[in-house]
């Protein structure tokens, strides 16, 4: 249900049920309590509504890494390229949970703005994050990732290789590739 704008017309109490979902979760990505917080940013990314975008946005500069790490994940699925730049900032979140949301999200929007940027996290102390990266760069299917693709796949992480050769392939090569 990505990018959806509002439900569809003449659904009756449908649509009534699901603007007051909608309303209730953006209000409790709005309180003080934490819990609701990261819940509610679950729910609207699997809600899929694009109204949610701006309060999601904002919600990537919660003092929690829980809610800006599952807003992080709720801009992926909602996909839409609004969110781009702001995801791409908090590719150096403290929190490396954060980090690994954001280049997911990067990922499945498939932005080619954000190559750059993933590839500096192949330097990320956390071979979760370097794996990610790998994985949205292949998403992504820009060709600029291949080099340094190449040389993640002597990464000391086994799955940071297995996911850059797989990045690699979906990518696409002008030349063999060793193998992982």
């Amino acid at each position: 249900m990505a990018g959806k704008d509002s439900p569809v017309p003449g659904r009756g109490a449908a649509d009534l049920g699901w603007e007051q979902k909608l309303h209730r979760h953006l209000a409790m990505l709005e309180s003080g309590n934490l819990n609701e917080r990261w819940r509610a940013a679950e729910a609207l990314g699997e809600m899929g509504d694009r109204r949610a975008l701006q309060p999601l946005i904002r919600a990537l500069d919660d003092e929690y890494v829980d809610v800006r790490w599952k807003a992080a994940k709720a801009l992926g699925i909602i996909d839409e390229r609004e969110p781009v730049l702001p995801l791409i900032r908090i590719l150096d979140d403290e929190s490396s949970w954060v980090r690994m949301g954001a280049a997911w999200a990067l990922g499945k929007i498939g932005d080619p703005r954000a190559v750059e940027p993933l590839i500096m996290l192949f330097d990320d102390p956390k071979p979760r994050v370097r794996r990610m990266a790998a994985w949205a760069l292949g998403r992504i299917g820009n060709p600029r990732a291949r080099e340094p693709l190449v040389r993640l796949l002597g990464d000391t992480n086994r799955d940071v290789r297995l996911a850059a050769r797989q990045a690699l392939d979906d990518i696409g090569t002008e030349r063999e590739i060793p193998s992982v």
